[in-house]
């Protein structure tokens, strides 16, 4: 009879040892899932930043960009004409060929 208690006793001590672990085990899983959902929102956070000072950069340098144009074709028409010409042949004869 006493080895039975020893046999139940152990079981009882090793079940409880697995709950322990597998709580223990439960709780490192939660916490890493925490750590990579809180880097995952970093790098998202970063990302969105940088990709919304490429665009303001991007949109600041292309109405630069027109106002230099604006600038160029007010101070030579006929110049700024012509090369628009030329650039719609181009294009036409491109066209053409494919």
């Amino acid at each position: 009879m006493a080895r039975m208690n020893d046999s139940e006793s152990q079981a009882q001590t090793t079940a409880a040892n697995l709950k322990e672990t597998a709580s223990e085990v439960g709780q490192n899983l939660r916490n890493i899932g925490s750590q990579v959902r809180d880097q995952a929102t970093e790098q998202y956070d970063q990302m969105r930043e940088q990709a919304t000072d490429y665009y303001d950069k991007g949109r600041q340098r292309a109405m630069e960009m027109e106002q230099t144009l604006e600038e160029y074709v007010q101070e030579k028409p006929i110049q700024s004409l012509l090369i628009a010409a030329g650039v719609g042949v181009l294009l036409g004869l491109l066209w053409k060929r494919h």
